[in-house]
């Protein structure tokens, strides 16, 4: 598969599946991000959604460089 292909699905694969844990863990403690209004528990919901998109598209990009040092061996 193409280098550029490998790098474009895992990166989305990361950022969405980090995003919906975000997403999830922010419904486990009560924050609905599709609540009306724009109070402080649809900010945190928010704010929980971008985190996990974050820390997804980190460990994708970890898996990446882990994946290519074992192929550099």
């Amino acid at each position: 598969m193409h280098p550029l292909l490998i790098e474009g699905l895992s990166d989305a694969v990361g950022f969405i599946g980090g995003a919906l844990v975000g997403f999830w863990a922010g419904a486990a403690l009560g924050k609905d991000i599709f609540a009306s209004g724009c109070g402080a528990a649809q900010v945190g919901a928010i704010v929980l959604v971008g985190l996990g998109g974050g820390l997804g598209l980190h460990l994708a990009r970890r898996w990446r460089a882990a994946r290519r040092e074992d192929t550099a061996e």
